[in-house]
């Protein structure tokens, strides 16, 4: 008898090991099936990387030279450079809410809600899937930064880090997006939610100005929107501007945590 019950923390922890092996796995397989999905629409990636260029060649370079925004010793294009990554990465991942309900219109998400895999799993896939998106971005800002001669990092630890924050920073809005999803039920609805709330989030972080500019109440909404650590963490991995990068990282880890749990409990209402 006491054999047996010896033997049951272990069963439970071998339990326990085996299922979380099962929920990475899941993560992984949505993941590369949202990748398949990119390789076949390359054109979306070419198009998407548009809009950086043209923040860092025409706003970045024209307000560098005639020196508008003060950043002290460091140029504002340098200082631009991380709030334009963290701005390609939100306006990919804003709007994953509208492909979660195509999906349902279409019947797949059905399909996958009655398959084994964890809503968890369907979610985190979606959710760092978004982060893969934005990295064709990302590749495209910092080859272009340093042919305009930002002084980037090449620190494989730091960029490491970068890494981390992109994903981060896409998996808490692409969450939110499938939150927001799960409540209007409706695409229409949902493209007018995230047109809405996307700018007022970019602009009410400190991607394009230092926070010592922003009014009170702007500085107030600024220390809870979860952009500005992104891109502060960006900023300070980049090109080495002061950063609170344990403070960052925590409040980014937070917000993709609780991000995903709230969408995972939403998507049943979503599947309806």
């Amino acid at each position: 008898m006491s054999a047996r019950l010896d033997a049951l923390p272990l069963a439970s922890a071998d339990t326990w090991g085996s299922g979380v092996r099962v929920l990475f796995a899941r993560v992984g397989a949505m993941c590369l099936v949202e990748l398949q999905k990119m390789r076949r629409d390359r054109t979306e990636l070419i198009f998407r990387c548009v809009q950086p260029t043209l923040w860092l060649l025409v706003f970045g370079v024209t307000f560098t030279k005639i020196k508008a925004i003060p950043t002290g010793d460091v140029p504002y294009l340098d200082y631009l450079v991380p709030g334009v990554i963290a701005q390609s990465a939100l306006f990919i991942s804003i709007f994953y809410g509208i492909q979660i309900i195509w999906e349902r219109d279409a019947g797949i998400l059905a399909k996958l809600m009655v398959t084994p895999t964890p809503r968890a799993a369907l979610v985190t896939g979606k959710a760092f899937a978004a982060g893969m998106r934005a990295f064709s971005q990302v590749v495209v800002v910092l080859v272009l930064a340093t042919l305009l001669g930002v002084a980037l990092t090449h620190n494989p630890l730091r960029l490491l880090g970068v890494v981390a924050a992109v994903l981060l920073g896409s998996a808490f809005f692409c969450c939110l997006s499938i939150i927001i999803a799960g409540l209007v039920l409706s695409r229409d609805r949902m493209m007018g939610i995230g047109q809405a709330i996307t700018m007022p989030l970019f602009f009410a972080s400190n991607a394009l100005y230092p926070i010592a500019l922003m009014p009170g109440w702007l500085q107030a909404i600024n220390h809870a929107n979860p952009l500005s650590y992104q891109v502060e963490a960006l900023r300070g991995l980049l090109i080495g501007y002061p950063a609170r990068l344990w403070l960052d990282y925590t409040v980014l880890i937070g917000a993709a945590a609780l991000a995903i749990a709230v969408a995972s409990a939403l998507l049943g209402r979503l599947a309806k």
